[in-house]
């Protein structure tokens, strides 16, 4: 028994010595580390701008008399992060409901495929769905209008029952309830989310009660002309749905390839939004500097509501395309006026006197019906073509309810990568 263990011993200490060999000589008995290697290639993602790391000067500048009082300036330290050049489209929202769309049909027609010796199921996306095959629409009869309820006596696709199901952890509770010794059960910390994905394309309709808006609302969300437009009509809770299926489409194809993994989509916070938005400039009320709305030749600079309501007096009666006008030193498009964006921050007064020094952001999660309403305020940033020139300011802040959806609210991603090679420049392309 003692000599078939050395010989035991034996064996490992020649395969020991073959990696030291094989690597080298080995570190030899020195403390070298152990570094991991994966294919951190990676292209600039598609649309985006890089926000360097900085310090900013946080809150009102001396023009903004309206929050002068409300939220104090302040300084905090920022980490640089990618962000969408524009406000999310029309025609990038569509892919997202698109998808939803389809995933939705596998599942009703079991499209499926095993993968590995565990049997999971996951969706075929090679098989084809022939939308206009007869047996199909049968399959998928329960998700059709019916032909009785269509003016046109023609079958339509229910957009309303299109439903994004995702799972997410709140890391956040996770970190606060550890206690050292204490074994923590992920389950309990799992949120599951049942997200209506199209947006709500009545909007137009809704807020203006006495005014003819028919054509926008049956046009501006699919017609090729608006594909550019800025998405309106998008809850808080569909932005964050669609920041984790982009992030899901993401990762799937780079870990197909084999490729570094890192960082995800998500809304900003306000912190973030307002550094992005100020495009280095310390103290400016616009993203373009300022004082003024106007440039030499006395065009206006932003989509808002000009002089005593004169909308289209700045190239726009309602949205405009999401790359108008000029951007700002980030490479920002419309980070003041068109829409509005969705913020990842609940809204607060004195959201600035409590926030840490070192990336500031406050976060409060509002999770059932029965929370008080005050808790679903979130954070809206940028003012809208609707708004006048004061709500523009970089500074300006302003709320609405994460479940209501508006036709002047839409929303841009942003990306972090944090690691010190990113900290303060972009990675090479």
């Amino acid at each position: 028994m003692i000599r078939l263990y050395s010989l035991r011993l034996f064996a490992l200490a020649l395969i020991a010595t073959a990696w030291g060999c094989s690597s080298g000589g080995g570190p030899q008995g020195q403390l070298v580390g152990n570094t991991i290697r994966v294919n951190n290639t990676s292209n600039n993602p598609i649309g985006m701008t890089w926000v360097p790391s900085g310090v900013m000067h946080m809150g009102a500048s001396d023009q903004d008399m309206r929050g002068a009082y409300d939220i104090k300036n302040r300084t905090i330290q920022m980490v640089g992060f990618w962000m969408d050049a524009t406000e999310i489209t029309n025609a990038e929202y569509r892919q997202f409901t698109n998808w939803v769309k389809d995933s939705t049909a596998h599942a009703v027609l079991q499209h499926y495929k095993d993968v590995g010796e565990s049997g999971e199921q996951v969706i075929d996306w090679k098989q084809r769905i022939k939308w206009t095959d007869e047996d199909t629409k049968q399959e998928l009869s329960a998700y059709y209008v019916p032909s009785a309820e269509s003016i046109w006596g023609k079958e339509e696709f229910d957009m309303t029952k299109l439903v994004y199901h995702y799972e997410d952890f709140d890391y956040d509770a996770m970190a606060r309830e550890y206690k050292p010794g204490q074994q923590q059960i992920r389950s309990t910390y799992k949120k599951t989310h049942d997200v209506r994905a199209y947006p709500d394309t009545t909007v137009w309709m809704k807020m203006f009660t006495y005014s003819y808006n028919e054509p926008i609302t049956h046009q501006y969300n699919w017609y090729p002309a608006f594909d550019k437009y800025p998405v309106v009509g998008v809850t808080w809770y569909q932005a964050q749905a669609f920041c984790n299926w982009r992030t899901l489409y993401w990762r799937k194809y780079r870990d197909s390839k084999k490729m570094y993994l890192e960082g995800s989509f998500r809304l900003p916070t306000e912190e973030q939004w307002e550094w992005a938005a100020r495009g280095g400039r310390t103290q400016s009320p616009y993203p373009w500097g300022g004082p003024y709305i106007v440039n030499k030749k006395g065009c206006y600079l932003a989509n808002f509501k000009p002089n005593r309501g004169n909308y289209s007096a700045d190239g726009g009666l309602y949205t405009v395309r999401a790359d108008a006008y000029h951007p700002n030193d980030y490479g920002l498009y419309n980070m003041s006026g068109n829409v509005a964006e969705w913020t990842l921050s609940p809204y607060e007064t004195n959201a600035y006197g409590f926030v840490a020094d070192m990336s500031g952001a406050s976060r409060l999660k509002a999770q059932s019906e029965a929370d008080p309403l005050w808790w679903k305020r979130i954070s809206i940033r940028g003012g809208s073509w609707k708004d006048v020139a004061s709500f523009l300011q970089v500074s300006s802040r302003d709320y609405e309810f994460a479940d209501t959806a508006k036709a002047y609210i839409g929303f841009r991603c942003i990306l972090e990568y944090i690691s010190p090679a990113l900290s303060n420049k972009p990675p090479r392309k």
